[in-house]
This record gives structure tokens, sequence and C-alpha cells, in this order.
């Protein structure tokens, strides 16, 4: 070892090789002082507490947060020495840490964001009706997403979820969370997406105030609905989403119809329409039973005015017997054997179409069906299930034992 000599740029090589090797990804928390861009596209800062201070560099781009002199932060970074011998860390990654810096990067991230128009109301999308399929964002481990799913059986159900496992909170999840956003994107097959995660403290839920992964929320091509911490927890995220639940468990019931309530809504609109058909038919039964009275009218008005005829036709025939008594009687015989035939054509044609009317009434009669020995069954048909039974003179209810498909001769 001691005869082994290196150039200074190969001495400082192998140092950051070894640096590298010894401390890949190594995480730091501390103080930011010195906060400074340079030319728009590099960051510098130290990175300090009580004894001790580094320096620290990034570019712009992978900065997720805002920065100021005195946050609390803790970065992931790769140490290295610089050709001009100079110690530094190059941040990878940064987020704030405790409430106050939690909070700071908060409001400034926020501020910047809502001048963007990221937040605008104007831009949100409702949640998609008739839901079929899901995507689901979440670590399945997680309490939150077990609620999550316990909710979604417990209602309606029904529905396929597509979930994408990540870490929620710490460095790695918003970096997973997009890659998982932009998965479902590119696959879409989903017609929304829910981002879920239950209660934490500041630090836990930090991770969803990444501008990065805001960015990528209010970009996204499928709708988007968060379900993250408590209801008094807001994040970044949940206001660049579509539709913001308060926790993972009222997400689930934003996503699904209440079984119960439903059945009960379907039973109500049931029995409604039931009522509005059986008062439809009344009604045209009492609107043909007019028509009936008028037709007879007519008709006798009309048996009325061909007696008049005949009278006349009789008198006519009766002042011109003096000419021809035998040619007189015969023509009238032939008139009044024509007019009895149109007549009675006339009167049948229209008793026929009153008689078919009144079939016709007389068949949509709910109590005719009842009146012959049959029965109306109302409700689910369903093994277990009861249904409400009404035959001419009773009604009842009785459970559902067995239930077998009949053959195609109707056996």
């Amino acid at each position: 070892m001691d005869d082994l000599v290196f150039s200074v740029s190969g001495f400082l090589d192998n140092l950051n090789q070894d640096l590298a090797y010894a401390f890949s990804g190594v995480i730091i928390e501390g103080e930011v002082a010195s906060y400074k861009t340079s030319q728009g596209k590099w960051i510098f800062f130290d990175l300090k507490d009580d004894e001790s201070s580094v320096n620290c560099f990034m570019p712009v781009w992978q900065l997720s947060i805002p920065l100021e002199d005195g946050m609390k932060v803790r970065v992931k970074a790769l140490p290295k020495v610089t050709k001009w011998g100079k110690f530094s860390l190059t941040v990878q990654k940064i987020v704030p840490v405790g409430e106050g810096s939690i909070k700071k990067a908060y409001e400034l991230l926020k501020k910047k964001l809502t001048k963007e128009g990221l937040f605008d109301p104007a831009k949100k999308r409702p949640l998609p009706e008739n839901l079929v399929r899901i995507g689901v964002i979440s670590s399945t481990g997680a309490a939150g997403y077990a609620d999550f799913c316990k909710i979604i059986n417990h209602r309606w159900g029904g529905l396929e979820i597509q979930v994408c496992h990540t870490q929620v909170q710490g460095m790695a999840a918003p970096e997973q969370m997009i890659r998982a956003l932009n998965y479902l994107n590119e696959k879409g097959e989903v017609q929304i997406i829910a981002m879920i995660r239950g209660g934490g403290s500041a630090d836990d839920l930090s991770c969803f105030n990444d501008e990065a992964l805001v960015r990528a929320i209010a970009s996204s091509k499928i709708p988007v609905i968060t379900g993250i911490g408590h209801e008094v927890d807001e994040t970044l995220a949940d206001l660049a989403a579509d539709i913001r639940a308060s926790t993972p468990s009222n997400c689930a019931e934003m996503l699904t119809l209440d079984k119960s309530a439903e059945i009960r809504r379907i039973n109500s609109q049931t029995e409604g329409l039931s009522r509005r058909i059986y008062a439809a038919i009344v009604d045209v039964a009492n609107e043909l039973q007019l028509k009936r009275d008028g037709l007879r009218r007519i008709l006798s008005e009309k048996i009325e005015a061909t007696n008049r005829v005949l009278q006349s036709k009789i008198s006519t025939a009766n002042s011109v017997m003096k000419k021809s008594v035998s040619e007189l009687q015969a023509k009238t015989d032939r008139d009044l054997a024509q007019l009895k035939h149109f007549i009675a054509e006339r009167l049948n044609h229209e008793l026929a179409k009153i008689e078919n009317t009144l079939k016709i009434i007389e068949s949509m009669n709910p109590e005719l069906v009842l009146r012959q020995g049959y029965a109306i069954i109302a409700g689910e048909i369903d093994i277990g299930k009861t249904l409400k039974i009404t035959t001419m003179k009773k009604y009842f209810e009785a459970e559902v034992k067995k239930i077998e498909e009949r053959n195609k001769d109707g056996r």
C-alpha cells in the first residue's frame, strides 16, 4: 500500500467510488442555510446542525418542495468530493421535517400552484356514472386500505378493483405513487383512480404535498378521488384531485351505492308504478265508457233522422199513388229494403266496435285475473326472500323455498 501512488484525479475518483459504495443514498437531517439558485438551473445550500455544516447541491428540476433558510429537512444524497477538493452532498430527494417546516413548505407550494391555476374548481370532474372498474393507489397492508375494502363490500359492491401497491409515507412514496398514476392512465382500463391513506402525523402525510405528485394528479386523464388521513387533514394532493373524500372509508362510500337504500328506493318506485298503471287503466275504461255513450247517442240521432226520411218518402209515395200505385210501391219497397240494409250494417258495425272496446277494457281489468283464481306476486324472487301475494279476497306473504327453471314445453 505504501508503494501505491495516485494522481490527484485518480485519488478523488477512487475516494468517490468508496463513498458511493459506503453511503449509497444516505439520508441526513438538518437545517437549511445559505439557500440560493444559480442560473435558474442549480440549487446550492448548506445543511447544518448545532455543531456541523455540509454543502449541498441539486438540479432545480429535482426540487419537489419550496425551500427557505431555517427550514428543517431530510435529504437523500450521495457524498462526493469535487475536483477542487471540496466535499459536498449531491441531493437526490428532499422533504420537510417537523410541523413548522412542513407547514411552511405547504403554504409556499400551495401559493405557487394556486397562482398557476392547478387547483381551479372549474377544472374538477364529477364522479363517473355507473362505475364498474376503479383503480386504487395505496399500501395494501395499511388499515386505511382495509377500511376502504370493508365499506366497498358492505355496500353495493360488485366493483372491479385494480390495486397498485405503493408506499404512502416516506421519501420513496411520491415517486411510487406517480408511477402508479402513470401506469393506470396508460392502461386506461379504470373509470376513476382512488388514492387513499389512513390517518397519521404531519410527517407521515407530507409525501402528499410533493410537487411532482400534485402535478401528476392534476394532469391525470382519468378523474382522481383522494381519501387521505382524517377529516381535518388537508394535503395538496386533495386540492389537486377532482373529488376529495374526508377518509378512506368516506371515499368508499362516495364510490358505491347504499344497498339497503337502493332496495327501498326500487321497491318504492315499483309500488308507485303499479299504482300509476292501475290508475291509467281506470282512466282508459272511463274514457271508453264515455265514447260508448256518445256512440249510442249518435246512433239514436241517426235512427230518428232515418225515420224522418222514411216518413218523407212515404208521404211522397202517397202523393203519387194516383199515377202509378204498383210502380211507386215497387220503388218504395226497393228503397226501404236498401235503407234497412244500410241501417242494419251500420248498426252492426258500430255495435261490433263497442263490443271490441268493452272486451279490451275488461281484459285490462286486474280484478278479472284475480276472479279467475290467479294471484299477483310482488317482490324479489330469490331463496329466503319474502313475496307479497294478492288474491281476489286476501293479501298474504310467503317465503321462497325453492326455485326451478321451467322447460321449454312449460313443465
